[in-house]
């Protein structure tokens, strides 16, 4: 769980750390979503895919490998090119993400105790911190946060910034999955054109 890259602001957020089952949502092969997805112009694809991931690399080699055949197969693609980021790609990525926010009914105490750990944590490594909580229930969420916070605060710079990799491309997985459930609204209109994915740099 992150929050969402830092390019241009965008309604609605693409992600929830929940996992889709938690949220309702159909299986993605399972629908129009991911032919749309395929169908995008490379640019629109692109754009898509930057908030899923803030690497312009990654963006570009997912764009790049459609038509998919089926979400599996997207998501070996997206792993594949996150496992490929060069040390520059990662930067870049991870300086497009913000850090994890607690759900709307989160506790005053829960919320400054999340505020200050992640500002402790930006601190000492210099990007945000990065995990993916799917299959945690809501009601986790900031005993979950806190506690792989602190532990990681303990982690060696290099030992972190490979964790964090790994943590970020579960969240792209997750960003994905939602992006094949958005791609068409109920009335079939694609989302893309009518500004649910806002262009980004």
């Amino acid at each position: 769980m992150t929050g969402h890259p830092r390019h241009a602001p965008r309604s609605p957020p693409l992600s929830s750390h929940l996992p889709a089952q938690a949220r309702g949502c159909p299986d993605p092969a399972h629908g129009p979503g991911l032919a749309r997805f395929n169908a995008l112009s490379p640019g629109a694809a692109r754009a898509v895919l930057l908030h899923c991931c803030g690497s312009r690399r990654w963006a570009h080699r997912v764009a790049a490998h459609r038509p998919y055949p089926d979400a599996g197969a997207l998501l070996a693609a997206a792993d594949e090119a996150s496992y490929d980021l060069s040390q520059t790609d990662l930067t870049e990525a991870l300086a497009a993400e913000h850090s994890a926010e607690l759900d709307h009914g989160a506790s005053y105490a829960a919320l400054l105790a999340l505020d200050a750990a992640h500002a402790e944590y930006e601190r000492k490594f210099g990007h945000a911190f990065v995990i993916c909580l799917d299959g945690h229930p809501p009601e986790e969420q900031a005993d979950q946060l806190l506690e792989a916070i602190r532990r990681r605060m303990g982690h060696e710079v290099d030992e972190e910034r490979s964790l964090s990799a790994d943590e970020l491309r579960r969240v792209a997985q997750s960003r994905l999955l939602d992006v094949t459930r958005r791609l068409t609204r109920s009335d079939g209109a694609p989302t893309v054109e009518t500004g649910l994915f806002a262009p980004v740099g």
